[in-house]
This record gives structure tokens, sequence and C-alpha cells, in this order.
């Protein structure tokens, strides 16, 4: 799993192993490691009782929650990606995005054995 993050906006880009451990277990998390031992966490997690994409920051975790009828049809379909701004008070929201990774069109150093065949594609 990835995370981006620019401004009131958190995009999380899933492998097929991530895809399928989210069908499966209804969490995954991946941590950064920095100095002194401190992490920063990032997870996904189905929930039920939400009919959208929620997001919390607490303890150096960003946890993006996704209603579990919404994971359920995600991960079983062709659907790429869920999203919602999420109202944060003061007449402000928080952009949320989870989606499918692609394998990049372009050369790249990274590992995308695990990532969806790109539909741009042309072949």
């Amino acid at each position: 799993m990835k995370i981006r993050i620019k401004g009131n906006s958190i995009r999380f880009r899933l492998t097929k192993t991530d895809i399928a451990n989210i069908g499966s277990k209804g969490i995954i998390e991946e941590k950064t490691e920095f100095l002194n031992g401190q992490s920063f966490y990032y997870c996904l997690q189905k929930k039920e009782g939400i009919s959208n994409l929620e997001a919390s920051y607490s303890g150096n975790r960003i946890s993006i929650f996704v209603p579990e009828n919404m994971a359920n049809e995600w991960t079983t379909t062709d659907l790429i990606g869920l999203e919602n701004k999420m109202d944060i008070g003061e007449d402000k929201t928080l952009f949320l995005l989870i989606e499918k990774d692609f394998v990049c069109l372009d050369h790249t150093t990274e590992d995308q054995s695990d990532n969806y065949p790109n539909p741009n594609v042309i072949c």
C-alpha cells in the first residue's frame, strides 16, 4: 500500500495482495520508521455502520475506514477506486481516495509485480 498526501487530500494505492487482505482480513497497515524508534502508520480498514469513506488521525496513525459493503464490492469487482470528500468542520473537507495500483507505463525501478495491469496499455 502506498500513501500520497497533498494538502487536504489523502490517497492510498493498493496492490493485488493488499486488496485480497482487505477482503479477507478487513484491515491492512504499513509503517515508516524514523530515528529514535518513532514510526508513522497508515492503515485501511473495513468498518460497519458508516456510509462512506472516513478518516482519522491519532497516535502517529492515519486510518481510512471503508464501509463493509463498499469494501466487499471493491475487492471482488473491476471497480478501480472509492472516494469521498469528508466534512471536517469550519467549511473544510478532506478528500479521500483509495484505488487499485496499476503498473506504470514509464520505466521505474520499483517492483510492480503485484500491481494490476494498466488499462491504458495497448496490446
